[in-house]
């Protein structure tokens, strides 16, 4: 084995050693995956852009004063059907499956939004289960374009499977989605609310209890900070903002995640450079 290489197609701080997976903590997995984008195409491309990017940080996370430990086994890329979303669905729900047998948590690097539904179907806590959405759009239609599996979708068909839902950094939703969520309860704070004062998102996420799923939409910052997104929306969260989420998270029991909706075209985008800090924090924390 050669001691001075890497694997740029592994996430940076993770293990592709099979003896090693009793010891470890989560499964990652990309799913290159967005055939119902309708705005700016290129989510396939995010678990390559987003791995590259993680070997720009340091195994000494400053922010939080502690080294990253490898926690993580990256399996590689889930295979995908182009333009099926129920087949991939099938792929991707096998493969969490596989991970939870081995003892590992899912950790999902996408591809579009819709990527999300199939892994949390195949939670076994998916109707006891909180999920912190962090997102600029509510994604509660119940159809998109005719189509009730979308990446407009994704958060309705969630709450459906009993799931309770809270979503921080919203900024743009259809009136028939925001009657709903007042309807249904599902919680959400905008994101001026949350630029305002972050003690408020903070205070709502320490209150959850039992098990979360943590599903980050890269559009949920600012485009200052996430130019290559499917769907960008102006005025939204700072890195800053959600380093103090992330470590309000990394105290919930945490049972998977996934970092979507990054379309980033070429080394250094800083929308891949932002997905793969919030992975390499959440890595560090929990």
């Amino acid at each position: 084995m050669l001691l001075h290489t890497h694997e740029p197609l592994k996430f940076a701080f993770s293990t592709t050693d099979h003896e090693r997976i009793p010891e470890l903590s989560f499964g990652i997995m990309g799913a290159p995956f967005d055939s119902t984008t309708t705005y700016v195409p290129g989510a396939r491309f995010g678990p390559m852009a987003v791995r590259e990017a993680s070997y720009s940080f340091e195994a000494y996370n400053l922010r939080f004063s502690e080294n990253v430990e490898v926690k993580s086994f990256d399996f590689g890329d889930i295979e995908v059907s182009p333009g099926n979303f129920m087949k991939t669905a099938g792929f991707i729900g096998d493969s969490v499956s596989e991970v939870l047998d081995m003892g590992l948590k899912p950790l999902i690097i996408g591809g579009e939004h819709t990527v999300t539904l199939p892994v949390i179907e195949n939670l076994p806590e998916h109707d006891s289960l909180t999920v912190v959405h962090l997102d600029a759009h509510m994604d509660l239609a119940d159809t998109y374009a005719g189509e009730r599996y979308s990446h407009a979708t994704v958060m309705r068909r969630v709450h459906e499977l009993g799931a309770d839902i809270i979503q921080i950094g919203i900024r743009s939703a259809s009136e028939e989605e925001a009657k709903f969520a007042g309807e249904e309860c599902v919680r959400f704070l905008m994101a001026h609310e949350v630029m305002g004062d972050p003690a408020g998102a903070i205070e709502l996420i320490d209150g959850i209890r039992g098990p979360v799923y943590i599903s980050v939409d890269m559009d949920v910052l600012d485009p200052a900070y996430a130019p290559s997104v499917g769907n960008p929306a102006p005025a939204g969260l700072t890195p800053h903002i959600m380093e103090e989420l992330v470590l309000a998270l990394s105290g919930k029991e945490v049972v998977g995640l996934d970092v979507v909706e990054v379309a980033s075209g070429g080394m250094a985008d800083p929308t891949s450079v932002n997905a793969a800090k919030i992975i390499y924090d959440l890595l560090t924390l929990l």
